[in-house]
């Protein structure tokens, strides 16, 4: 079984994060993704609009992922490879380079994101109304 990992906040998903995973899920037979937890949201100077029980629990509905588990830090994804035997490491294009110290471990791709459609622009658009 190719087995395939993600890292994300999925904060205020959105059919972007969906074409996103359909892809990654393209690329094996199991999709795991790491989900930031709010305390490491906390670190990154992010703020979730939904906690991450909330965001968990939608990921898990989704058809194209099978696990998801916490991301409690940067450090983290040496070890999920390692642990969970990853073959397929996957994150949006924005973060081009910035895992490729992985490739000692497993295959780095990096996908395309959804034009037009971001997490960002939702939350600028709202706070506009």
């Amino acid at each position: 079984m190719k087995k395939v990992i993600t890292y994300g906040t999925f904060d205020l998903l959105h059919y972007g994060h969906i074409l996103l995973l359909q892809r990654a899920k393209e690329l094996g037979d199991h999709l795991t993704v790491a989900l930031s937890t709010d305390d490491f949201n906390t670190i990154k100077q992010k703020k979730a609009y939904f906690s991450y029980e909330k965001r968990k629990m939608m990921l898990e509905a989704i058809k194209y992922v099978d696990e998801v588990i916490p991301e409690h830090h940067w450090e983290q994804k040496t070890f999920d490879i390692d642990n969970l035997n990853i073959d397929v490491f996957v994150m949006g294009s924005d973060w081009e380079g910035k895992f490729d110290e992985l490739k000692a471990l497993c295959e780095v791709v990096y996908l395309e994101r959804t034009p037009d459609i971001s997490t960002t622009s939702i939350k600028t658009t709202l706070q506009q109304k």
